[in-house]
């Protein structure tokens, strides 16, 4: 369990963060933040100011095609539609922050090893050392077809490629040795080549010939952050991730994952990494008044949109599923799991499809946290007491009215609890997520 809560913001650089169709919210200034590089650097600013450790952009390359097999409701919808470069705004925000750690979603279907290390080491260098990666393998088809593959990589294979992926990855990061820069203006010498690795790589999916481009940061490399679930995808996290995300439904799941995740690292001698969960706060003067926002939230989804989302994400055209159905009936694989997956939400009553897009369109599956100030810091406190998670990855909804709302009513509230930081307690991503 960590000395204190540790909190990081899940944004998307899109129309919508999680929230389907929060851009038309009265108030909400997605769409103009997507134009405006200054509205960001405001949010960074307040994250910093509510002492976050970091803001983590997920990322969707390619357009969710599955719903009706065709992109157009997720278009219409503005459904992560369209999907700016998270990765370009990282060195704005490094720029108007000093303790914020920053990461970035890049997969390793759409990037080769060489080119992740240079963008994102480069970013992490010069902001001394406040960069994390998020990797991700890519499960999207519409990532696959707009880069040029007709078909998704089978699941275990993709891993694979990743492990692959990852092996360059930490022989550039690790290739320029302690003392091999000199800089010497006299001698015109600037770096020791007997110190400078060459890195000779030639694998199954990748091969790479040379040396490490860019410079080790002061915490090294950028932090690492995985989200794998699957038996071969837990093992990935724990192999590579500093830090595991995980999607949960209820407190009942985060236990249960937690114990997963150790049991699965004890088994390949591994210690687990820590887990941030996915949580959505909506804050309220009073219950009734948090309730009543989730519920205009619920109401402002069209079904379509949710479903566009639900769809892609899981690889499966609902489009020709009873909506009113008891998905245990439904004749899928892919609802079969998912019936699984939220049955814990609903309890034993069976839940349909139109439930499942529904929760999903809302922050795709992570549990919102209602009520008032007060109710809501007692929520992440008891969760992160039960479960001994390293803390949360907190999507909002209405921007950036959420996140302000939660900085300034919630954070002291966890501060004068004890539980959460008054001060960073050093410069780069690593220390101050305490790793």
């Amino acid at each position: 369990m960590s000395k204190h809560i540790h909190l990081i913001s899940f944004q998307i650089h899109s129309p919508i963060n999680h929230t389907v169709l929060s851009w038309a919210a009265p108030g909400d200034n997605r769409l103009d933040a997507m134009a405006d590089l200054k509205k960001w650097q405001d949010l960074a600013k307040t994250l910093e100011r509510g002492m976050f450790d970091g803001l983590f952009f997920a990322d969707t390359p390619g357009v969710f095609d599955r719903y009706r097999d065709s992109h157009e409701d997720a278009v219409k919808y503005g459904v992560c539609w369209p999907s700016h470069d998270p990765v370009v705004l990282l060195s704005a925000l490094a720029a108007s922050t000093t303790h914020l750690g920053l990461a970035a979603t890049m997969s390793t279907t759409s990037y080769k090893p060489w080119s992740i290390v240079r963008q994102l080491s480069t970013v992490d260098y010069l902001s001394g050392g406040r960069v994390g990666w998020n990797i991700v393998t890519g499960h999207l088809r519409g990532e696959h077809r707009a880069i040029g593959y007709k078909e998704v990589m089978e699941h275990d294979r993709r891993y694979d490629a990743a492990d692959e992926f990852m092996a360059i990855c930490y022989a550039l990061w690790d290739s320029i040795g302690e003392g091999a820069i000199l800089a010497d203006r006299e001698s015109g010498v600037y770096a020791d080549p007997s110190k400078v690795k060459f890195v000779d790589y030639h694998g199954e999916f990748f091969n790479c010939e040379t040396v490490g481009p860019v410079l080790p940061s002061a915490q090294g490399r950028p932090v690492l952050f995985q989200a794998g679930t699957s038996g071969r995808g837990l093992k990935f996290g724990i192999e590579h991730g500093d830090v595991v995300f995980s999607i949960q439904p209820n407190l009942p799941g985060m236990k249960r994952y937690m114990g997963q995740l150790r049991d699965a690292a004890a088994e390949i001698g591994r210690k687990a990494p820590g887990v941030v969960f996915g949580v959505q706060p909506i804050l309220g003067g009073t219950e009734e008044e948090a309730k009543r926002q989730l519920d205009e939230l619920i109401e402002r989804m069209p079904l379509e949109a949710c479903l566009a989302r639900l769809s892609g994400t899981m690889g499966v055209d609902f489009s020709g599923i009873d909506l009113d159905k008891p998905m245990q009936e439904q004749a899928t694989n892919a609802s079969q799991g998912l019936m699984k997956a939220f049955t814990s939400v609903l309890g034993d009553r069976p839940f349909t499809l139109r439930e499942v897009a529904i929760k999903w369109g809302l922050a795709v599956g992570m549990p919102q946290l209602v009520g008032t100030p007060e109710q809501v810091a007692d929520q992440l406190e008891h969760i992160w007491r039960e479960t001994g998670c390293h803390g949360y990855n907190m999507t909002p909804n209405v921007m950036p009215s959420s996140i302000e709302d939660f900085v300034d009513q919630v954070v002291p509230i966890l501060q004068k609890r004890g539980i959460y930081r008054t001060e960073y307690e050093g410069t780069t991503f690593r220390e101050n997520l305490g790793l």
